[in-house]
């Protein structure tokens, strides 16, 4: 049995998925084209604070909240129409959520490149 390397798999996810900068995803966002997405853990977000207008999905449940057919289907949660830009701490977790939502058949997906940390350096809120 080979097993993947977690830096493997993130490598695959990011050749798959597109991958945009803290200020495109800004941009988006303040011309109401995106859901940001953040899927850091509720610690994470309690420690370094949260983007301003961003819906917390965390990893964990991002497959089973967003499948319209599942009972952990979050209806309303977010506009399923605009494309959704995904964030975690640094831009793996994020990679990976990206790929399997495309996996799932969302079609305009996309993860911010540095995750939080590079959103801490442009100019979303945080709050």
């Amino acid at each position: 049995m080979t097993i993947k390397s977690s830096q493997t798999l993130v490598s695959e996810a990011l050749n798959e998925v597109k991958t945009i900068t803290a200020d495109e995803a800004l941009k988006l966002s303040i011309e109401g084209k995106c859901s940001l997405i953040d899927i850091r853990e509720k610690g994470e977000l309690e420690k370094m604070g949260r983007v301003e207008n961003s819906n917390h999905i965390p990893r964990g449940m991002l497959e089973f909240w967003l499948d319209p057919e599942g009972p952990y289907f979050k209806s309303g949660k977010l506009d399923m129409n605009k494309d959704m830009v995904l964030f975690c701490a640094g831009g793996l977790r994020s990679a990976l959520a990206a790929k399997a939502l495309k996996e799932m058949g969302f079609e305009k997906v996309s993860h911010i490149d540095g995750g939080f940390a590079a959103i801490s350096q442009s100019d979303f809120k945080i709050v």
